[in-house]
């Protein structure tokens, strides 16, 4: 293991009955060493906790991964004040590329399941 490599998981083990949750890929994400410093991993981790009380609004349980889109992010920036717009744009767009490349949304995918 190199110092670069995650101390999580990149992909968490598949429970077909449960979904994959935001909150998990958002951890694994923010835990990626060579992407994050910890102010970075502080101020990006707050971010992506109000995007997630956003997603999960009304909901009594934690928010699953695909309940982020390209559409659901829009709709998040455009709820953020002016100043804070540019810099969750650009960790919406890290954080999507983090869970196309490292398989978290393969993941969340449920194909190919016995029945």
């Amino acid at each position: 293991m190199t110092h670069f490599a995650s101390l999580l998981p990149a992909v968490p083990p598949r429970h077909s009955s449960k979904p994959v949750l935001l909150s998990d890929a958002a951890d694994a994400f923010l835990h990626v060493p060579p992407l994050h410093s910890l102010v970075d991993r502080t101020r990006r981790g707050a971010l992506l906790v109000a995007f997630e009380r956003f997603l999960g609004a009304g909901l009594s349980e934690s928010v699953p991964l695909l309940a982020y889109t390209r559409l659901t992010g829009e709709a998040w920036l455009h709820t953020l004040a002016e100043a804070e717009r540019a810099e969750a744009a650009v960790l919406l767009t890290d954080f999507r590329a983090y869970l196309r490349d490292w398989g978290w949304l393969d993941s969340a995918r449920p194909v190919n399941l016995l029945d």
